[in-house]
């Protein structure tokens, strides 16, 4: 009786929980949120100061009492009151005109593969202390996989290449089930790292994670195409300790990005040498399906072309590839709720 009660009050949501972004998919209204997966706290009161694009509009502009947090490290929860915090926010966000007392909604949220039982257990619980009355977890790779629209059900192998912030999952999904996958714990945020780790050792100029970032969305390429291009960066030298401005080229940020995407490489023709032959012969017809915001660097998808000669394909909206999965689920959840994550311990609906 309590859950037909909420059911009226509330808006079933899919939530891509990522370490970079987390997007949020309402049921009938499509995606509504897709903010930085960031949360500024005051260590002198623990209160929460702002949480999404607010919080990152504060990084590197703080006083020291003010910190900037990502509740979520490597695709798995590291911070679990911060991240019932920001899943509390999202939320109420959702329900912003409604009446938030009653608002208690059925979730569906997106983890990587290959995370333990106790990871899993600390997404659940951080959404059921934030207000959701039932919560299900999907692994990634394959709410992105329904979520761009391929036959996850059939007897047909489906590869997915899903490049986000903080891990890259890589799975071959067949008749409703993961047959071989690898999840890495590379992906954008160690790509900006490798850029700031380049720009002190080759430039002697320290870079801030933001700028990093936007040089790497400006001009990084994971495989040379067209002319060369070149951004200014500026940071502080490391021997004056005065800034300094830089013109990198986008040859530099290939060099410095090569040795994490060539373990993402690897990785992809690891799962192709585990996965049955006629499976990889079904992939190598239908192609391998990159997603996530990882899908936009240059030349990313040529790359895994020219080393596995499978074709590679990029759907319209790679970065919504897992929330739209979510909301697929919740508009046809008895169709689909065979593919949801199995735990020990059954859900007690609140």
């Amino acid at each position: 009786m309590f859950n037909k009660l909420f059911s009226l009050f509330s808006h079933d949501i899919g939530i891509d929980l990522g370490t970079a972004n987390t997007l949020v998919y309402v049921k009938g209204r499509g995606v509504v949120i897709n903010e930085p997966s960031l949360v500024a706290l005051n260590k002198k009161t623990e209160q929460v100061v702002a949480i999404g694009s607010s919080a990152k509009q504060m990084i590197g502009r703080t006083p020291d009492h003010i910190t900037i947090i990502r509740p979520l490290i490597e695709g798995v929860v590291s911070n679990f009151e911060i991240t019932q915090e920001m899943l509390s926010y999202f939320i109420k966000k959702v329900h912003s005109e409604g009446k938030r007392l009653f608002a208690r909604p059925r979730i569906v949220i997106g983890v990587p593969s290959e995370i333990t039982e106790v990871q899993r257990r600390a997404v659940r619980d951080a959404s059921q202390n934030a207000g959701a009355r039932e919560t299900y977890l999907i692994e990634e790779p394959m709410a992105a996989a329904i979520g761009i629209g391929l036959p996850i059900k059939e007897a047909v192998g489906n590869m997915i290449v899903d490049v986000g912030g903080g891990t890259t999952d890589i799975a071959v999904i067949s008749l409703g089930g993961i047959v071989t996958s690898i999840n890495l714990r590379i992906a954008g945020d160690k790509l900006n790292d490798d850029i700031m780790s380049y720009s002190r050792d080759e430039l002697r100029l320290l870079l801030g994670e933001k700028t990093a970032e936007d040089v790497k969305i400006a001009i990084g390429m994971a495989y040379k195409v067209g002319q060369t291009q070149e951004s200014t960066i500026r940071g502080r030298d490391i021997i004056s300790g005065l800034p300094r401005e830089v013109i990198i080229t986008d040859d530099d940020i290939q060099e410095a990005m090569s040795k994490s995407i060539k373990i993402i490489i690897e990785s992809v023709k690891e799962v192709i040498e585990t996965t049955p032959p006629e499976l990889v012969a079904d992939v190598m017809q239908r192609g391998i399906h990159l997603v996530g915001g990882g899908s936009f660097l240059r030349g990313i998808g040529m790359l895994i072309h020219r080393e596995t000669k499978i074709p590679v394909k990029i759907p319209e909206s790679p970065m919504f590839a897992v929330v739209n999965g979510c909301g697929i689920i919740l508009d046809n959840f008895e169709e689909y709720k065979s593919v949801l994550v199995q735990d020990s311990e059954e859900i007690i609906p609140q």
